[in-house]
């Protein structure tokens, strides 16, 4: 019997969390975050951490589990994710994965395996190195001259994806996209996959916006400083919200150019995001702009639950 679970997914600020923790109350479950930055220990603001009012008494698993020091990898997220929903259907409780972190999701409920020992520490360095003199772009043209499919789907601001393609590659003579291919079993899972977004993207753009000044007024700045001045923040410091105000802390833009440009990157993240989920034809929408008139997303999705069987016998 394959385990049954929920996921919540979506774009950022479309509000997931608040959907996950109506659905935990109502159907008696516990929340496994799917966000690669929640992670972390010390960032909350930018990682925009469900707070313990938004959690409303809902345990959440995967969340401050790491110094922002560590390495967190794929592979990691899928065994201790797996190890969280194990516990929580053992205690009779309904697993319900939420976050935004396609990759996450996608090599969770698949059963994707990954092999840890194409790793080097000193490749890595390397890379990174290569990286911050010559740019993204150029380390994605290097990907593409042996993985174009790899290249096509990363971004070049996705210098961690980017740097562990060419690491995979390098050492094992095999590209990320075959690795891929060939590293699928049979998924142990059995999910019904719920997402929230909105048909106009305006509106999501705006509430995109409207968190942006929400995190401002909770201390953004002073967490960006705090990150940006530690010198070992592994993949945290790659969180949207902290380098934007690098050109502010060294005087080159003002206050209002940086946090326009924590906006611009939420914005197309959040494009990159629904990229990712479309391809997933198991999700069912709700598009909350769409909802008739006294509708809630809660009602819409627990009815998409119920009708999927998941919580028959």
């Amino acid at each position: 019997m394959k385990q049954k679970l929920i996921v919540v997914c979506g774009p950022t600020a479309s509000g997931k969390t608040e959907l996950a923790v109506a659905l935990a109350k109502r159907f008696d479950g516990e929340i496994v975050s799917a966000d690669s930055m929640q992670i972390y220990r010390d960032i909350s603001v930018a990682t925009a951490k469900p707070t313990l009012e938004e959690m409303n008494g809902i345990k959440h698993h995967m969340i401050d589990i790491l110094d922002l020091s560590e390495e967190f990898s794929v592979a990691d997220y899928v065994r201790l994710a797996g190890e969280c929903i194990s516990y929580i259907a053992e205690a009779g409780k309904i697993p319900i994965v939420c976050g935004g972190t396609g990759l996450y999701i996608s090599s969770l409920i698949n059963g994707i395996r990954f092999d840890e020992t194409c790793s080097s520490t000193e490749l890595r360095d390397e890379l990174s190195k290569l990286a911050e003199e010559k740019g993204g772009e150029y380390l994605l043209g290097v990907l593409r001259e042996f993985d174009p499919e790899s290249a096509d789907r990363l971004h070049p601001n996705n210098l961690m994806r980017i740097i562990r393609a060419i690491e995979v590659y390098k050492i094992s003579g095999v590209t990320m996209t075959e690795a891929n291919r060939i590293s699928q079993k049979e998924s142990p899972y059995d999910p019904v996959m719920i997402g929230l977004n909105y048909s106009d993207r305006e509106l999501l753009y705006a509430r995109i916006n409207k968190r942006v000044d929400r995190m401002i007024e909770m201390g953004l700045l002073e967490e960006a400083r705090m990150v940006l001045s530690r010198e070992n923040v592994a993949t945290a410091g790659q969180a949207i919200g902290y380098k934007e105000f690098k050109p502010y802390f060294s005087g080159e833009k003002s206050l209002e150019e940086c946090i326009e440009s924590v906006k611009q990157d939420s914005r197309r993240y959040a494009k990159r995001q629904l990229t990712w989920f479309r391809r997933d034809g198991r999700i069912n929408w709700i598009y909350r702009d769409l909802l008739s008139s006294g509708e809630k997303e809660t009602e819409v999705a627990s009815r998409i639950i119920e009708d999927s069987g998941i919580l028959d016998g």
